[in-house]
């Protein structure tokens, strides 16, 4: 029923708290258009407490407003959630079981610790997920598996320490991964080889261990980098010899004696037999007037010591040997000139010689050019 003032409110059971921009009408020329457009608002889902709802883009924004919990009425239909600038510590594994058509989740800037392995489980239409400056120290190794389809990832401003196996399988379409300023010392290559479509990778700010076990995530890198991937700097901590130089500049050669320690290690592998002590290693003296007993065929490997690539005696050695190699050129040149002009004198002497020489023997013309032949020698 229509009135000259405002429109009444529909009837129960539905409390009307339509999305942004459907305010309540004013009932004038357009009064039945007006009543129409407030039934359809009816039938659109509701917009949490206190959160901003946008229903041409489906978006949900509860950013900034101190939530401990995820509101429980984000409407199905939502592709975009902003949960950033709150106090969430705890998520459900059940909190995102009804959004399915959800494409883009920003949980940045909260305080969770830990994430449940199936907590975006049912996020199959995910692209874009925010998970930046929390506490995250751990991943599942199934926490993203549910996830096809995302294509940006950040992870930065945690503390995470190692990335399980696996944990980024099945992500063919990501695009951009963050790891900038967590803990990582160092990092599989085997983690990140499925990832065929990554373009940008960012690891900057973490305390990296340029050693043996990085040396294969190099190799990776130096392939990522080949095919056009952007990879921010990866600045080394130790060794210290190493320290704030990008591993990427580190030259191969540095890291040669890895496969002389694996070498070793895995011929450890195959002896049999007890383990090795110092007093195995002593040769066993033989009894006075006994026979020698023959060695051993099999004896304990020599435990390779490790050490540290020096890189600044490796530049000290290169920049003496280039000194003492040009010394020798500036000496070869030297005795080359040194003999071409020797040549030239001793030509010139010769033939001023045979324009000289008497017909007839003249011994104190002989005398002569003795003298001049020893002065020229």
């Amino acid at each position: 029923r229509l009135s000259l003032g405002h429109a009444s409110a529909p009837p129960p059971p539905f409390q009307l708290k339509p999305w942004a921009g459907l305010d309540h009408c004013h009932l004038n020329a357009h009064g039945i258009a007006c009543w129409i457009s407030l039934y359809a608002a009816e039938t659109l889902p509701t917009c949490p407490f206190s959160c901003k709802c946008d229903s041409r883009s489906l978006e949900v924004d509860c950013s900034g407003l101190g939530l401990s919990t995820v509101p429980p009425d984000v409407p199905a239909a939502t592709r975009t959630l902003l949960l950033l600038n709150n106090k969430l510590n705890i998520l459900p594994s059940w909190v995102f079981s009804n959004l399915s058509s959800l494409q883009r989740l920003d949980l940045s800037n909260n305080f969770l610790d830990q994430l449940p392995h199936a907590v975006f489980g049912d996020l199959v239409n995910l692209t874009e997920l925010q998970l930046r400056n929390n506490s995250i120290r751990t991943l599942d190794r199934d926490l993203l598996q549910h996830a096809p389809l995302l294509r940006h990832l950040d992870l930065s401003i945690n503390g995470l320490a190692q990335l399980p196996p696996g944990v980024f399988d099945g992500l063919l379409a990501l695009r951009s991964l963050s790891l900038r300023s967590n803990r990582l010392q160092n990092l599989d290559r085997v983690t990140f080889e499925p990832l065929v479509s990554l373009q940008l990778l960012q690891v900057g700010d973490n305390p990296w261990e340029c050693d043996c076990n990085l040396r294969e995530f190099k190799h990776w890198m130096e392939w990522f980098s080949y095919r056009g991937g952007r990879l921010d700097q990866l600045a080394c901590t130790m060794p210290k010899e190493l320290r704030g130089k990008d591993m990427r500049m580190v030259p191969m050669e540095m890291f040669n004696y890895c496969s002389q320690l694996g070498e070793s290690s895995s011929a450890g592998l195959e002896v049999s037999g007890p383990p090795c002590t110092k007093a195995s290693l002593e040769p066993v003296k033989p009894k006075p007037g006994a026979e020698p007993e023959p060695e051993p065929s099999t004896a304990c490997p020599q435990k390779q010591r490790y050490r540290p690539v020096s890189v600044r005696r490796a530049i000290g050695t290169v920049i003496i040997a280039g000194v003492v190699c040009g010394i020798v050129c500036i000496m070869m040149v030297v005795a080359a000139a040194y003999g071409c002009i020797y040549a030239s004198l001793m030509a010139k002497y010769h033939r001023e010689l045979k324009k000289r020489q008497p017909l007839m023997g003249d011994p104190e013309g002989e005398q002569e050019d003795q003298k001049q032949i020893s002065s020229v020698a």
